[in-house]
């Protein structure tokens, strides 16, 4: 099974690439997370919030594979603790199908791509930058699967 993160926005800085990558490589094979960056609109005059944020659907669904489970991130998602996000990986573990983590550009997520979700996930309550978004999603899936281990690295 794959953990796919799509998250709109590129060319990062060393730090976030550096952060994500060290949590993706702790992950057992059958468990990997793979990053699909979407290329962002570029904002001009006479494109709105949600032109961009169709365009950006467009774009984000293009990486997806078919079947995929999607979990929109949004500041209206569900709010898991690291032992509720552990429990919720073991049951997509059982199902067996990728899940793709959909991490919005500037204005979000296109409401359509949200609507076709199966889940939506808050990672905070407050306003991250969406590369940190990526590292701290990269760290918590693999705390969860530490804890579906009883590996140490969860402590209570």
């Amino acid at each position: 099974m794959q953990l796919i993160i799509a998250a709109v926005g590129h060319k990062m800085p060393a730090w976030i690439e550096t952060g994500f990558a060290e949590y993706a490589k702790r992950m057992p094979p059958e468990l990997r997370i793979v990053l699909k960056e979407i290329k962002p609109v570029e904002r001009s005059g006479s494109k709105t919030a949600a032109t961009a944020m169709a365009l950006e659907r467009e774009r984000i669904e293009a990486a997806l594979p078919r079947g995929v489970r999607i979990i929109a991130l949004d500041e209206r998602g569900k709010d898991l603790t690291s032992v509720g996000l552990s429990q919720q990986l073991m049951a997509w573990q059982q199902d067996g199908r990728d899940t793709a983590f959909l991490i919005g550009g500037a204005d979000g997520l296109d409401p359509a791509l949200k609507a076709r979700a199966e889940g939506m996930l808050r990672i905070s309550s407050m306003t991250l930058p969406h590369g940190v978004v990526r590292v701290i999603l990269a760290e918590q899936l693999y705390r969860a699967w530490s804890i579906t281990q009883n590996h140490p690295y969860h402590r209570v």
